[in-house]
Order: C-alpha cells, then sequence, then structure tokens
C-alpha cells in the first residue's frame, strides 16, 4: 500500500470513528451514569431498601409462600390503598436473612416479610429497578432493548477497534517513511 493511500484509510476511518463515537456518546453516557447508580444499589437504601433479617432461616418454619403473598398484599393495600389492583411481579425468598421481598408490578414498589411470622419489615421503592431499565433500554421495549444493547456492544467494539488503529497507525505510517526515506538516501 502506497504512503498516500495509507494516509487516506486513517482519514477513514478517522472519520467512522467520529461519525460512530457521536451517534453512540448520548447511549454510552446514560449505560455509563447508570451502570455506576446500579454498583451502588446494595448499599444505598434510596436506591434499594436495605435487606432485612428475620426471625429465623430454617425454611421449615416459615410460612407458606401463598400465606406471604396474602400477608404482603394486605400490609401494601393498607398502606397505599391507592394501589389496590397494582399486581405482585414476583416474590424473592432470601433464606440466608429469613425475609421474603414481594415486589408489584407497577411503581417499583417492595415490601419485605418476616417468613416465619410474616411481619410486616419495610415497604418502599426500589429506584434500582427504573434505573436497571433505562441501563438496559427496556424502560422503552423488549425490542428496544434488544436492539439497542446489540448496536451498544457492536459500536463500542467498533469503536475499541478504530481507535486502536488511529493510537497505532500514525506510528506505523511515521516508521514506514522513516523506512522510505532511509531507503531513498542509500540509492
Amino acid at each position: 500500500m502506497s504512503l498516500k493511500k495509507y494516509i487516506q484509510s486513517l482519514r477513514k476511518f478517522r472519520v467512522l470513528h467520529r461519525f460512530v463515537g457521536t451517534g453512540l456518546a448520548i447511549f454510552l453516557v446514560i449505560s455509563a451514569i447508570t451502570g455506576i447508580f446500579l454498583s451502588w444499589k446494595k448499599d444505598i437504601a434510596l436506591l434499594q431498601p436495605p435487606t432485612q433479617k428475620g426471625v429465623t432461616k430454617n425454611l421449615a418454619e416459615w410460612k407458606s409462600m401463598a400465606e406471604l403473598y396474602e400477608l404482603g398484599k394486605q400490609a401494601f393495600y393498607k398502606k397505599y390503598p391507592d394501589q389496590k389492583g397494582n399486581e405482585v411481579d414476583r416474590m424473592d425468598a432470601r433464606p440466608s436473612k429469613g425475609v421474603v421481598k414481594i415486589i408489584f408490578e407497577n411503581g417499583y414498589w417492595e415490601v419485605q416479610l418476616d417468613a416465619k411470622t410474616g411481619a410486616l419489615k419495610s415497604i418502599g421503592r426500589r429506584h434500582s429497578d427504573w434505573i436497571e431499565a433505562l441501563h438496559d433500554g427496556s424502560i422503552i421495549g423488549k425490542l428496544f432493548k434488544l436492539v439497542s444493547m446489540n448496536v451498544l456492544g457492536l459500536g463500542l467494539l467498533f469503536l475499541i477497534v478504530t481507535g486502536l488503529w488511529l493510537w497505532y497507525g500514525p506510528k506505523r505510517y511515521r516508521s514506514l517513511r522513516k523506512g522510505i526515506r532511509r531507503e531513498g538516501k542509500k540509492g
């Protein structure tokens, strides 16, 4: 490859790198900021309610999941009557803590119950859940998540490869140019 073509290819890579980087910048910034928040979710109560401790870790002494389900809904609807109709999305049993977390479909609400007694331990919002949905794009929809995460991943790989080439390419060009000069002086 001639030096002129070499320089032209470096310029094309620079333009592509800038174009792709600019297009992905907002998504990368959102992903970076939300990723930082998510790394702290277990340590900051505002992001996710701290996991409480129950009376016992012995599963044989726990109430049934059906009982805990009903108790969790009752406690939640009693404190927030306007949330009636907000159904349970999932239940998260924590044997090492002796509690069950009941997470609701809307509003990112969580109820924690003592798994043995069924006593209410806490009710709070899981802000980490909407931050995670923003982080992975699922806040918009499943298809958007699939497409955006693939575009973001492939775009980031492209930026890494082109960035390395834009760092290494000029070094190689200078080396080639010096080699051609030496060849010219010998001749």
